[in-house]
């Protein structure tokens, strides 16, 4: 019973996880999809919002991605020097950053970015499993 409630809890984290991924990819900004999920909690507690609350997100949506391709590129030193994190995380990472390209000039692109990137986060998504499934191997 108790390996069974676990199996369905996995398999509704997997689920939950490829759907965050897929409507992330589906959506035309992370601030528009960000601001439906905060509308949605919200409304789940019965305030209402009309509007995205979080607007003004779009017009710092360029420093931010700048900030996390330099994070990501500290990250990826740090890695190459110490291994100390986790290159499936860096992967993941690195593919929300690709998928989230926000420059106008590369609209045209949009789609093509958001093919590799979701990819990438597919490929990590994957080896983050089989990870988790050899280690529970290993262990059990």
């Amino acid at each position: 019973m108790r390996i069974k409630n676990l199996l369905k809890a996995k398999i509704a984290s997997i689920s939950s996880s490829a759907s965050g991924v897929m409507g992330f990819l589906g959506g035309y900004q992370v601030c528009h999809n960000i601001c439906l999920g905060i509308i949605a909690l919200l409304s789940l507690i019965g305030i209402t919002l009309v509007g995205m609350p979080l607007l003004f997100l779009t017009k710092v949506a360029v420093p931010f991605w700048i900030a996390a391709f330099f994070l990501l590129i500290i990250s990826l030193v740090f890695y190459i020097k110490s291994k100390c994190i986790s290159r499936i995380l860096l992967l993941l990472n690195g593919g929300i950053i690709i998928a989230a390209v926000p420059f106008r000039a590369l609209e045209k692109f949009f789609p093509i970015f958001w093919v590799i990137g979701g990819l990438i986060i597919l490929i990590s998504i994957t080896l983050f499993i089989k990870d988790r499934m050899m280690k529970n191997k290993k262990g059990g």
